[in-house]
């Protein structure tokens, strides 16, 4: 059983715009119904990555809108919206239901409906005469951004600065675990799998570890059942497990350089939603997409930069060495660009040129569109030092350590005001006792690079936390503000020097060596003290586990809450492909951030804890 979640939510797509019709055989709609699409800015982040403005037009769309833009009335033609179950977005349906500005309403929620907003769309239509319009109402369980085959992201903003603010309630605590929830179930809901459960102890994953249960059972006894699988219990090969994390897991992950050219696109360009925007040498700016449809950025996407380079180089050689042969068979000369404009010879040689040309000028393409990304990329390297930050910070996280005139040296060298605030945490984190003497000249430099030292103040004093809350026992479980401030004293052991057991000479993320242990269902010191939740399992039962739910496990889905990367991605997709036979997992996350971003949530929560600073925010 693959899972192959893109795949899933993209025919979840095209059967909502097909009218929740099954599409042709050949995969599109019937082109005589035409329609009008309807979507708010998150559905609309949903189906960038998914179906590109052409492919539409194969399923009957001719017109599509922001739900919140004045809209004309377009009669005789059916509207599909898919929108999140808000109240702002029911008042705007009832509002366009009014007004009859479709002759009908085809309505697509991103995840169930509750019912007082299912009572306020009835009641609105009734009052306004219009519910004859409403033709159909679904829940669609698609609230979830698919960016790969085997990576998605809930896109739920400042999940990390939420759950770790010291000033959070209950309530607000409650309200984002259950957000979280809910976008797991919409992810299971798609792919149309009950997993075994395994997080660890205490901590935002276990919270949503625990709800997340509950809500499957609750689900599985329901009569509105929406997964696929039999009633029966089954065997692990048949399902996957699901392990759940947060961000304070594994904390230099999310702040370190990395070298490999996908995480460096996302890094220094801001890939967003597979897209780039690269500036040009003439001032102008490119967008570039980089998805599965590029087989460069899918065959490159974890290798260095000096390896991308090459490749590109080899590309580019394979592509001239066809260009000339293409050439010498119809005549032309060697060296020529191949625009078909010059063939002559043969009909047979001058058919396979023609036919040759299509995947030559794509090829072509894909050269140039990565010749320009590797070439901006060179050019921020460079200027920033980029690929000594990222070797001394992975020296750092294998040794423990860094030579002081070293470390200083780099803080007041090359590199933004980001970069060395980064390296300066990761210094931080690198080993479990830092010389204050040597912290306090870390920061006195930080202060001459005129750098905001919130987030650096902010990991210091967790670090510290760490120290002298180890021999806590036994803060009030249920007062989430005592169980916060447990959990930053928590938060580093798994990022410190107490993790080296996790990390062999080639520095394999803890993340991915945990994983790993727990695919393999083997008993590692790690990975003992784990929960593990069976949501088809009787209650009574919990707590006796079946060995074979225990694994081996061929899939997998790895979620972190509080931010994720790509440099966890590659990491358990280099793990899966070694594999043999091959291993699957799909990493998902609350949201994708750069270095940058999560260390600007690092920075909010160190002014949250009252390490102002009158240096202007860090920037890149």
């Amino acid at each position: 059983m693959a899972l192959n979640l893109r795949q899933k939510q993209t025919n979840c797509i095209i059967r909502i715009l097909n009218l929740n019709q099954s599409p042709n055989s050949n995969g599109t709609g019937n082109e005589e119904v035409y329609k009008v699409l309807i979507f708010d800015k998150f559905c609309r982040d949903i189906l960038s990555p998914l179906i590109h403005i052409k492919d539409l037009r194969k399923h009957g769309v001719t017109l599509y809108f922001i739900i919140d833009k004045e809209r004309q009335t377009i009669p005789d033609v059916p509207a599909v919206y898919f929108v999140q179950p808000t109240q702002s977005n029911i008042q705007r349906i009832v509002l366009d239901a009014s007004r009859s500005l479709y002759e009908s309403f085809h309505l697509n929620f991103s995840s169930s409906l509750p019912r007082p907003l299912l009572e306020d769309l009835a009641s609105g239509t009734l009052k306004t005469d219009s519910i004859q319009r409403i033709s159909k109402v679904f829940d669609q369980y698609l609230e979830f951004v698919t960016l790969e085959d085997n990576l998605f992201s809930l896109a739920q903003p400042s999940c990390y600065v939420q759950l770790n603010d010291p000033s959070a309630g209950d309530q607000e605590i409650e309200e984002i675990i259950e957000k979280v929830v809910s976008g797991l179930f919409c992810v299971l809901a798609t792919l149309a799998v009950v997993p075994i459960i395994r997080c660890p102890k205490d901590g935002p994953a276990e919270m949503v570890a625990r709800a997340l249960d509950l809500r499957l059972r609750d689900h599985l006894i329901s009569k509105n059942n929406i997964f696929s699988e039999g009633g029966n219990l089954g065997s692990s090969f048949q399902r996957p497990v699901l392990c759940i994390f947060d961000r304070n897991f594994e904390l230099s992950v999310g702040i370190e350089h990395d070298f490999k050219y996908r995480p460096l696109v996302h890094d220094l360009l801001g890939l967003k939603l597979n897209a780039v925007s690269v500036k040009g040498e003439k001032g102008g700016s490119r967008s570039y997409e980089l998805d599965g449809s590029d087989p460069f950025w899918v065959a490159n996407g974890n290798l260095e930069f000096p390896e991308v380079a090459v490749e590109i180089e080899t590309q580019l050689g394979k592509y001239k060495k066809d260009v000339d042969e293409v050439n010498r068979r119809t005549g032309g000369h060697e060296g020529d660009e191949f625009d078909g404009t010059d063939l002559i010879g043969n009909t047979k040689h001058l058919m396979n040129a023609v036919n040759s040309l299509p995947e030559l000028t794509e090829r072509k393409q894909v050269i140039d569109k990565h010749t320009n990304i590797a070439t901006v990329l060179l050019g921020e390297i460079k200027e920033r030092s980029l690929d000594s930050y990222a070797k001394k910070e992975n020296d750092m996280l294998t040794k423990g350590g860094i030579d002081r005139n070293e470390l200083l040296s780099v803080l007041r060298g090359k590199g933004t005001k980001t970069d060395k605030l980064r390296f300066a945490i990761i210094y931080l984190l690198s080993s479990e006792t830092t010389p204050q003497s040597e912290v306090e000249a870390v920061e006195a430099a930080l202060r001459e690079a005129e750098v905001d030292t919130c987030a650096f103040q902010y990991v210091k004093k967790i670090k510290s936390l760490n120290v002298s809350l180890a021999s806590a026992n036994s803060a009030s479980k249920s007062n989430i503000v005592d169980w916060a401030e447990k959990l930053y004293g928590q938060s580093l052991n798994a990022v410190t020097a107490g993790v080296k057991n996790l990390l062999s000479s080639d520095r394999q993320l803890a993340l991915t060596r945990t994983v790993e242990a727990l695919m393999e269902g083997r008993p590692v010191p790690e990975t003992e003290t784990y929960h593990f939740f069976d949501p088809r399992s009787p209650k009574s039962s919990s707590n006796a586990v079946s060995n074979h739910l225990k694994g081996p496990f061929k899939e997998a889905i790895v979620f972190m809450i509080g931010g994720g990367n790509y440099v966890e991605y590659g990491g358990l997709q280099e793990f899966s492909s070694r594999q043999q036979p091959a291993k699957h997992i799909i990493y998902g996350t609350t949201e994708v951030l750069t270095g940058i971003e999560f260390v600007d949530q690092l920075s909010i929560l160190g002014q949250k804890m009252g390490y102002g600073s009158t240096v202007a925010p860090p920037s890149n």
